[in-house]
């Protein structure tokens, strides 16, 4: 089913209410809105607060007449594409039209006007009109895309270099103790190979999201289903980030029941609590961070709960887009890519994730996932 033609709207200009009212309904359709003037004033003023693909100006009018508007449509910026044709009662004699097309006319009609030839022109210009705007419509699509690359580009170099600034600062200091003759004991060689793999753990995940964005649009992002015990997942996952959590002075706490069946892809729903676990801890400001799991009415809701500066309602829909991104105390880190991986994969499995939130009072992101029949009858609890 394809979408209605947006209306386009053109301008009729003639001191004669007659000749307007015959003009209106011959132009009219359900496309298009005409507006009709009685003087060049109050056409400037319509022209000032409507985009028009077509202005018909009657050439003999008091005071102000079709040549002089025509020049004046000339010199604004906002008025000087629209395209004029003029509408004269007077005879081909007087070279109106010589003057006319110096004005900057596209078209010339005399009186009485030929109703099948007047159509036919209007709806020239509004094809001309409706391609043009596409074309605008394009080019700004074209520019956002091109600058959303460019910012692209931008994040993952400073994201990538983040950890290999770390890397290439801690092989410097291991070779200047190796050049020194004392090389690192092993509880300190430990550390710096555990600070390694962090780094280049945080590497790998930037790639993954990157190839999963890539994946997501082309239809090709890979799922497993099968039978698992998504209490064992949720406690997995905290443990995982609870290195992080520590090192951030986090306190980080968990709350599930014992077992909790679900069908789903194990490796994607731990990669959406990881997400969430990571925008939790990087925005906490080191307060408190809650997961729990909950079953309830045929589903099962993991809830990511944080004490952080909370997220603005008019941001709530736009950060589960793409490089859309939150800034907490003035630092933006991360592509921008997490929740909308994330979202994407809780669709895969029939479910919904949601954010409740407010400025100053923290955020609590929600994932809701369809529990199988068997499980959804079962006794609920928490452990």
């Amino acid at each position: 089913m394809t979408s209605a033609a947006p209306i386009v709207k053109i301008l009729l200009v003639d001191d004669l209410e007659g000749n307007l009212v015959a003009l209106r309904a011959l132009l009219r359709g359900n496309d298009r809105e005409v507006f009709c003037a009685r003087s060049g004033d109050e056409a400037l003023s319509l022209m000032l607060e409507h985009e028009f693909a077509l202005a018909m100006l009657d050439v003999q009018m008091p005071g102000m007449n079709g040549f002089e508007l025509a020049e004046l449509m000339r010199g604004t910026e906002r008025t000087r594409h629209i395209p004029i044709v003029f509408v004269t009662a007077a005879g081909r004699e007087l070279n109106h039209a010589f003057r006319g097309y110096e004005s900057g006319a596209v078209d010339f009609l005399y009186k009485p006007l030929d109703a099948h030839m007047v159509r036919s022109k209007v709806a020239v210009f509004v094809d001309l009109f409706r391609q043009r705007q596409a074309l605008q419509q394009a080019h700004a699509e074209l520019q956002r895309a091109v600058r959303m690359r460019d910012d692209f580009m931008s994040m993952v170099s400073h994201e990538m270099r983040n950890p290999l600034n770390t890397l290439y600062l801690q092989v410097q200091l291991r070779k200047r103790l190796i050049g020194t003759g004392s090389p690192p004991e092993l509880p300190t060689l430990k550390t710096m190979t555990d600070n390694d793999e962090r780094q280049i753990h945080s590497m790998i995940r930037l790639l993954d999201d990157i190839l999963d964005v890539s994946r997501i649009r082309t239809g090709r992002l890979a799922m497993a289903p099968c039978e698992m015990d998504l209490s064992a997942l949720v406690r997995r996952a905290v443990e995982a980030m609870s290195e992080q959590a520590r090192a951030s002075d986090t306190p980080l706490g968990v709350e599930a029941p014992p077992h909790l069946p679900i069908v789903g892809d194990e490796v994607r729903l731990e990669q959406v609590l990881t997400n969430l676990l990571t925008n939790a801890l990087r925005y906490g400001g080191g307060r408190p961070v809650q997961v729990t799991l909950r079953q309830q009415t045929g589903e099962a809701v993991i809830s990511v709960k944080d004490q952080g500066p909370g997220i603005a309602p008019a941001d709530q829909e736009r950060i589960f887009g793409q490089f859309e991104r939150t800034s907490s105390a003035g630092t933006v880190q991360g592509l921008g890519l997490g929740l909308f991986i994330s979202q994407q994969l809780v669709h895969a499995h029939g479910g919904r994730i949601h954010v409740q939130s407010a400025p100053g009072k923290g955020s609590e992101f929600m994932v809701s996932l369809p529990l199988p029949p068997a499980t959804a009858g079962a006794p609920r609890g928490t452990a």
